[in-house]
């Protein structure tokens, strides 16, 4: 398992799995092109070549190795390199997924396919969870589609391009305009990190295509335009615009007094001298 640089990659790191020793092929048949392109040079060995199989995999702590997918299921979500595959991994793990395939919506956000066994109502939780246990948050995805069966191509595999297309209008919650100028100024900021035309009171922000990095743009710019301090972790504990505003408006009734005590401070600090300011510095 080799990573970028054709190095061994460590424990627990994904890389690509290749192939060799003497039952590798020699190549494919009438297909020069291709062969260059999978067969190449051992770096370890001089005169012996590896196979590149184009499939993700990782050596396990107890030395098994662990298949992650594959390369040409690689996205990027905002920016963010994604494997497709690692999160399909991730997800059959649990009791409760029979089969799964992972999307990306338009390089903003993923959509998880699931066929399901035994599982309970609250399903999108557990499994979302499951998730946010093992990868990134970004890695999680904001929705979810259930079948009953994935759609295979005539050769047996999963056709990724016969999964159906999310419903945006279905997905979307009930829009519900935010009326405070404060809630207007949040929905603002939301809407330009997020990339999204507008937001309402009860949108979530994770539903959104939202995750930590995008959270911390948010923290900023409130900062900026609020002159407060604000925690990043307040998104993920009240996601949606309504809960998240109210918590905002609470931090700004906390940060008031101390605000005001700095503008008094402020102001009687101008009325002093250059003679009394040397004497308090000194």
């Amino acid at each position: 398992i080799l990573d970028n640089n054709f190095e061994p990659a460590p424990v627990g790191v994904l890389g690509e799995l290749y192939l060799g020793g003497v039952g590798l092929a020699r190549g494919y048949h009438r297909r020069p092109a291709l062969t260059a392109e999978r067969f190449i040079a051992n770096p370890f060995v001089k005169g012996e070549r590896l196979y590149r199989t184009g499939d993700l995999a990782r050596y396990r702590d107890d030395g098994v190795i662990e298949y992650a997918g594959r390369i040409d299921h690689q996205v990027k979500l905002r920016g963010l390199r994604i494997e497709l595959g690692e999160i399909e991994a991730r997800l059959l793990e649990h009791d409760w997924v029979r089969e799964a395939a992972v999307l990306a919506v338009d390089g903003k956000y993923l959509v998880g396919y699931l066929v399901l066994q035994g599982a309970e109502e609250d399903w999108r939780e557990v499994l979302s969870a499951h998730l946010a246990s093992h990868l990134p948050d970004y890695m999680v995805p904001a929705q979810w589609m259930l079948l009953e069966h994935m759609p295979l191509s005539p050769n047996g595999k999963l056709d990724r391009k016969a999964l159906p297309k999310v419903d945006a209008n279905l997905q979307a919650r009930p829009y519900v305009a935010p009326q405070s100028e404060l809630e207007q100024q949040i929905a603002a900021i939301w809407a330009e990190v997020l990339e999204v035309e507008r937001v309402g009171l009860h949108d979530n922000f994770f539903e959104l295509g939202g995750h930590s990095l995008l959270a911390t743009q948010v923290v900023v710019r409130l900062r900026e335009q609020l002159h407060s301090e604000f925690d990043v972790k307040s998104i993920f504990t009240t996601p949606t615009l309504a809960e998240f505003t109210a918590g905002v408006a609470a931090q700004q009734t906390i940060n008031s007094p101390v605000q005001d005590a700095l503008a008094k401070s402020l102001e009687a600090l101008k009325r002093l001298s250059a003679e009394d300011l040397d004497k308090l510095i000194s």
